[in-house]
């Protein structure tokens, strides 16, 4: 048992970034009656070190030290953001993705910040996001706030990536959730490759009949959202489809966004996009939060 059953739990590392983290999931705490849990991951200590006078065990003393401050200043962050939610605190041994997909076990979403626009900083969110991306059983959300600003977008619409398979249907339907508990629009958008779609037609025996395969990739999106639009009757939804790269069309959308909503993988136009490059670019350039949920997650639970 971690304590983090069906709460909102987020990784804290003592970062600017991170108290940002906290207090969007605070919020989201707060509006969906949620507990948040506030987790920090303890470095890993070296055994030995010549030039430190302190010994492992006081290393150890003193990175518990630290985390209990850490997570002190988070809580005071989450209770400002939004007073009266509930806020747990957690210090764990293993490295962060280790520790919160154990803690992932019976939440309902879990919360990262991104550290902004630093090549370091991508590269050390992507390995930790993108590994929960890819297991965790619960939403992931990936929060940076907009250029100039401390804290992440709460206007705009909420912008859903639409694979065309089944395998989307936790995003779409995580990404309905999200619309309603925002009382905001949803721009559904799916993406179709020409290079791809020229590539498997013979050359010379027949030819790409370009308004053929708008009318296709409109009917699937149609298909795919089909029934979703029935069961959230407020929620307004646009559709868009657009022949381009999925991270390009996404990413240009999401400027204009509240929060970015993906699943984890496909065999559409959205294929791999928890552990290939469209995922990544997603999480390291999105100026909006990133919501994704793979098949077997629980939206809205």
């Amino acid at each position: 048992m971690t304590g983090s059953e069906s709460a909102v739990v987020v990784g804290v590392d003592g970062s600017a970034a991170a108290l940002t983290a906290v207090r969007w999931a605070a919020r989201v705490a707060r509006e969906r009656r949620r507990s948040l849990r506030l987790v920090h991951a303890l470095p890993e200590l070296p055994v030995s070190f010549p030039a430190a006078e302190l010994s492992f065990e006081q290393m150890q003393e003193a990175a518990g030290a630290r985390g209990a401050r850490v997570l002190a200043e988070a809580g005071d962050a989450a209770a400002q953001a939004a007073p009266g939610v509930e806020a747990a605190t957690a210090v764990r041994a293993e490295g962060p993705a280790e520790a919160l997909l154990a803690e992932a076990a019976g939440a309902s979403m879990i919360v990262l910040g991104s550290p902004g626009r630093s090549t370091a900083g991508r590269v050390l969110l992507g390995s930790v996001s993108v590994a929960l991306a890819a297991h965790a059983p619960c939403p992931v959300a990936v929060i940076r706030p907009h250029v100039g600003e401390d804290e992440a977008p709460a206007e705009g619409p909420v912008v859903l990536g639409v694979d065309g398979t089944p395998k989307g249907e936790a995003a779409i339907a995580a990404a309905f959730e999200e619309a309603t508990w925002r009382n905001a629009r949803l721009v559904a958008v799916h993406s179709w490759s020409e290079k791809f779609l020229a590539e498997i037609f013979e050359e010379g025996r027949r030819g790409m009949d370009r308004a053929a395969v708008e009318e296709h990739e409109h009917e699937l999106l149609a298909q795919r959202l089909a029934g979703w639009q029935e069961k959230y009757p407020d929620v307004v939804v646009e559709r868009v489809v657009r022949a381009g790269r999925p991270a390009e069309v996404l990413l240009d959308l999401a400027d204009r966004a509240q929060l970015l909503v993906v699943g984890s993988r496909g065999r559409g136009g959205f294929s791999g996009l928890a552990l290939g490059s469209t995922s990544q670019a997603l999480i390291s350039y999105a100026l909006c939060p990133v919501l994704v949920a793979r098949g077997g997650t629980r939206p809205g639970e």
